[in-house]
């Protein structure tokens, strides 16, 4: 080792790696010495990969938020049709469980108890309650754990100090973000009252650090 700088001889050409910032192209390694660049071609074969993977793994961010958001909103439909439907809660309860998403559980709210007539009922506090069913938590946990490893691996990349290949990461990045994750907004208008018009907006995006980072 000389100022940080390596070369291993595994039989063949050494491969060059440095723990200091370097800008290695012809004999650099990458994570294996079968990953062993010997031509300039191979070397930007790596570089349009690197690039690609960390697309990839913005995708895979995106893709845990879309199915979070799938899930929650149809739960969030089937609230509000049984709340529309003026259905009972326990009625409510059994109809949620025979769906093929995750389980419901409808409940009075603390100090709701008690009542007679149907309209103190439907003025009864609720609580809605709702449970990935299994198959989605799988689902959930795949996604998770291939953002994950995706992750590490870009982190891994990073730690050679290959100026190249760090530059490819911030291209990927910024390729990633404007693909994966184009922001949307939504104006709700709630209705007019006295003139003035009434509602609120939400704006959906990633908006934490990368996975490896954050």
């Amino acid at each position: 080792m000389d100022h940080g700088d390596m070369d291993m001889d595994m039989g063949g050409p050494a491969c060059k790696i440095s723990m200091l910032w370097n800008w290695y192209t012809i004999d650099a390694c990458f994570l294996t010495s079968s990953w062993h660049i010997n031509s300039h071609g191979a070397f930007a074969a790596t570089c349009i990969g690197v690039v690609l993977m960390v697309v990839a793994l913005e995708a895979l961010r995106r893709l845990g938020k879309e199915y979070d958001e799938h899930i929650q909103r149809d739960f969030a439909a089937r609230v509000a049709l049984i709340a529309n439907g003026g259905v009972a809660p326990a009625v409510a309860v059994a109809v949620a469980s025979t769906s093929s998403g995750g389980g419901v559980a409808v409940c009075p709210a603390a100090g709701g108890g008690g009542g007679g007539g149907a309209g103190a009922e439907a003025l009864t506090p609720q609580t809605v309650t709702f449970r990935a069913s299994p198959l989605q938590q799988l689902v959930r946990s795949v996604i998770h754990a291939a953002t994950f490893g995706l992750a590490y691996i870009v982190m891994l990349l990073a730690m050679y100090y290959n100026g190249y290949i760090i530059i490819c990461i911030l291209i990927g990045a910024l390729l990633g973000k404007f693909l994966c994750d184009w922001m949307t907004r939504t104006v709700v208008i709630g209705g007019v009252e006295n003139g003035v018009v009434k509602g609120g907006n939400t704006a959906t995006g990633i908006e934490e650090p990368s996975i490896c980072c954050g």
